[in-house]
């Protein structure tokens, strides 16, 4: 009876001893089978549109970082390139005659308003020169005018003076020589008057000359007035000019803009691995037609892959970044790499969801939730890059600081 109760005693302390060894383990350790492989995936898709000429690789093939991918037809983009580069061309000798424009628009605009205001003192002396021809010619109208009464009545005085003489003449009561002087004295009479009444129309016509030549002086003057107005606009003028020559310049940049587009978009027709690593989802053929945007497969670096693993919320309390952790992979028969935890997700996988959960309802029932924990896998142990993204793994974390520190 006695051995018995020792035995079952001793059965009884091992069992506590192992309970008690197994508290402490787990009690320092936290895992889950909610978790994955992941790594980044680059997408491929076309930048442009056409027809596609080549697919150099297959799906699951190795690529290097800027391999070609996929080649599209490029010789409607050599046309658009050339198209650019001859509106450029055309587009930079406008500007260069736009700027070469602006000092002689200077120069003539200066010296239109210097000529201009020489003209309109020219003609404001032109036009008081004839305001005096005028005045002159005026003068002599009526100087002539008095001098054509004065022979018309001297040229009356000297007929009278003839009539009275015929009598007397005929009585013989005066000489011969008394008579013709009189007679004389009424035809020289008779000249003057004719050669008065000539200046009186000569001064008329004078008149009449002057005042033509002062109605081209007057429109000459207001011409002259025009010129110059025109002439002020010399800053306009410049100002204009000045703005030509900006537009130019801007289409010059427009085009040149439009010629670094048409080089980009001719880049863009061979399409090459922006990354190292492994052709995915591959749906591009030979001879088909692709648009922009459309996706045409992934590339896959393998060489920097990542756990990530989904902890509840209740595993959380000592987890942190930094501490070691076990992870087992199951494609490989629990083949265990060894890692870090590297951060913690800002929030739980539920509210990334499509739908997240709305919990301000009458019938909410508390479900635990789990937050999405990134684990670094250690360098170098993957060189055969074994390890692909969504294979399950199950990771244990060493939350304790001697497990953590003894790594």
């Amino acid at each position: 009876m006695n051995a018995r109760v020792r035995i079952l005693v001793g059965v009884a302390l091992v069992i506590a001893i192992g309970a008690g060894v197994w508290f402490w383990v787990a009690a320092g350790r936290e895992s889950t089978d909610d978790a994955q492989v992941d790594a980044h995936i680059t997408p491929i898709a076309a930048r442009i549109g056409g027809t596609v000429l080549s697919v150099p690789v297959e799906s699951n093939q190795e690529v290097e970082a800027g391999a070609v991918l996929v080649e599209i037809d490029r010789r409607d983009y050599d046309v658009a390139l050339e198209s650019a580069r001859a509106e450029l061309a055309d587009a930079e000798a406008a500007a260069i005659a736009a700027r070469a424009n602006i000092p002689i628009t200077s120069t003539t605009a200066s010296s239109n308003e210097t000529t201009a205001r020489g003209g309109v003192e020219q003609a404001d002396a032109s036009y008081l020169e004839a305001q005096q021809e005028v005045e002159v010619a005026r003068a002599r109208l009526v100087t002539a005018q008095a001098r054509q009464r004065e022979a018309a009545a001297t040229g009356t005085k000297a007929a009278r003076d003839v009539e009275r003489l015929k009598p007397l003449l005929a009585k013989d009561e005066i000489p011969q020589q008394q008579f013709d002087a009189a007679v004389a004295a009424a035809a020289v009479s008779v000249a003057a008057s004719d050669s008065a009444r000539a200046q009186a129309l000569e001064a008329e016509l004078g008149i009449r000359v002057a005042e033509s030549r002062l109605a081209q002086a007057s429109v000459r003057r207001q011409q002259a007035s025009a010129d110059l107005a025109t002439a002020k606009t010399a800053p306009d003028q410049v100002t204009a000019t000045r703005a030509r020559a900006t537009a130019a310049d801007a289409k010059v940049r427009q085009f040149q803009a439009a010629v670094r587009q048409a080089e980009l978009n001719l880049e863009y027709a061979t399409i090459k691995a922006p990354v190292k690593g492994i052709v995915s989802r591959k749906s591009v053929e030979v001879g088909q037609v692709v648009q922009p945007g459309q996706p045409l497969m992934a590339v896959i670096p393998l060489d920097r892959v990542w756990v990530t693993a989904n902890f509840k919320e209740t595993q959380l309390e000592r987890m942190r970044p930094g501490q070691r952790v076990a992870i087992e992979v199951d494609a490989y028969g629990g083949h265990e790499f060894t890692g870090r935890v590297e951060s913690l997700a800002a929030a739980t996988g539920s509210r990334f969801s499509l739908l997240p959960p709305d919990n301000a309802t009458g019938n909410y029932v508390k479900v635990v939730q789990r937050v999405p924990v990134r684990i670094a896998i250690d360098q170098g142990q993957d060189p055969g890059h074994l390890l692909r993204p969504g294979m399950s793994v199950v990771p244990t974390v060493y939350t304790r600081s001697d497990d953590t520190e003894a790594d």
